[in-house]
């Protein structure tokens, strides 16, 4: 995968970074399932820790169904990032079409129990050419 992060966002201090691939070993195109991987970075440029509590992802396919997806941390984890640190993980999205897209918000606490949504920017998911050429 690669490393480079394609997509950025800051809110309030905190910095989302995504980089996303298509994965044709572990999509069935001909069931009609195509699969990416989408690696995250969380970034703390704050001044205070902060702790992700919650996602709320936007996925949406080329023919306009979206589906939402709230729940706890992210793939299990509700990570606590002190001032400059940050902390990576990777997961994946399947479709029923070749392409679409995702977006959303991280929603973190602050060391008084506070509250503040972080926007996870809009990235595509679409086969490309070369990805074509690899299958």
């Amino acid at each position: 995968m690669r490393a480079l992060f394609q997509h950025v966002a800051t809110t309030n201090g905190v910095t989302v970074r995504v980089s996303v691939n298509f994965m044709p070993e572990q999509s069935r195109v001909e069931a009609g399932r195509w699969f990416w991987v989408y690696h995250i970075r969380l970034e703390n440029h704050r001044e205070d820790a902060v702790q992700l509590r919650t996602r709320h992802w936007r996925i949406t396919d080329s023919r306009g169904m979206v589906n939402l997806v709230d729940g706890e941390g992210v793939v299990g984890e509700t990570p606590l990032l002190l001032p400059g640190q940050s902390h990576d993980y990777v997961s994946g999205c399947e479709l029923t079409v070749p392409s679409g897209a995702m977006e959303g918000y991280y929603t973190f606490t602050r060391q008084d129990g506070s509250h503040f949504e972080v926007a996870i920017p809009h990235f595509g998911l679409a086969v490309t050419e070369e990805d074509e050429a690899r299958r």
